[in-house]
């Protein structure tokens, strides 16, 4: 299986800042005709503006990348942006989702903007396409489209106790359009008394023959929130994932031990390219890359 190797990685986005609470990272990368497009996540800490833009990004060799755009927070009305999905349809149109915070809440709902272009997102067009509710915050989608049957992992948060809000299990969704999602239950759960007991959201999803194989960030407590860990899941059905092993399978060297939001891109070479966030020495995080060559890891 692919897993990431930091020692092997290269800098593909650096935070804003160099100190604890300013964060590249919650990456989304597609393949398109010309080159490799990248939508990123930029944060400041709790206070000062937490995920303040979502980035869209060009890149020929899939490691420099030039800025297109960015998304601030105040145009779609979120206290805080994380995680966006980039995808491009079987149409070649483009789609972001982009995971928005509602003001004053620990909810979260997810938003669409589509466009002919990774240049041309419009946040101001931007529609719900999942709300969440009272109970449910949902966030983070990890989306796939295979065949004309659109598949979905999302992380979802319990609301009715504020203070459990950063518990989290993703749950399975497909569609027929990427837009009006129905929902079959939760995917993947934390398990009691292991590393990743207090959540578990889905990354990437790949497909081998009949078994699927999940990457997830996980966590053990409510303190290791925005430092987790990566493990692996798999199974023969979307909406029913087993973890792999007793201890996460990629973290970073580096105090925090954070490595999270993995994404793996298939080339047309038969490579794959990874990207990933994870902790430096100095707190902050940083968004990594890095080229494997089969799924062997």
């Amino acid at each position: 299986m692919l897993l990431p190797r930091p020692e092997e990685s290269e800098l593909a986005i650096a935070p804003p800042v160099a100190e604890p609470g300013y964060w590249a990272g919650a990456p989304s990368a597609v393949v398109g005709d010309d080159a490799i497009y990248l939508a990123y996540r930029m944060r400041r800490p709790v206070g000062r503006g937490r995920g303040y833009g979502v980035s869209v990004a060009r890149s020929e060799d899939g490691v420099h990348f030039e800025p297109l755009l960015t998304i601030g927070r105040e145009l779609v009305g979120t206290e805080s942006l994380e995680r966006p999905s980039l995808m491009r349809t079987e149409s070649g149109s483009w789609r972001l989702y982009l995971s928005c915070a509602t003001p004053g809440t620990k909810h979260w709902r997810v938003e669409l903007v589509e466009a002919a272009h990774p240049s041309e997102f419009d946040a101001l067009t931007s529609q719900i396409v999942l709300p969440g509710d009272a109970k449910t915050g949902v966030k983070d989608p990890v989306i796939t489209c295979r065949d004309g049957l659109w598949e979905l992992w999302a992380s979802c948060h319990p609301l009715a106790d504020p203070d459990e809000a950063d518990q989290m299990v993703s749950d399975y969704a497909t569609s027929v359009d990427g837009k009006e999602w129905t929902w079959h239950g939760t995917a993947l759960n934390g398990r009691p008394g292991y590393w990743d007991s207090r959540g578990t959201r889905v990354t990437a999803v790949m497909y081998s023959g009949d078994t699927i194989v999940a990457y997830y960030d996980g966590r053990a407590s409510a303190a290791e929130n925005y430092e987790e860990r990566t493990g692996i899941a798999t199974g023969t059905e979307p909406a029913a994932l087993t973890p792999i092993g007793n201890a996460p399978s990629a973290e970073s060297p580096y105090a925090g031990r954070g490595l999270r939001y993995l994404d793996i891109l298939p080339l047309s070479n038969g490579r794959y390219r990874l990207y990933y966030e994870m902790t430096r020495p100095d707190g902050s995080h940083e968004l990594r890359t890095e080229l494997q060559s089969g799924l062997a890891g």
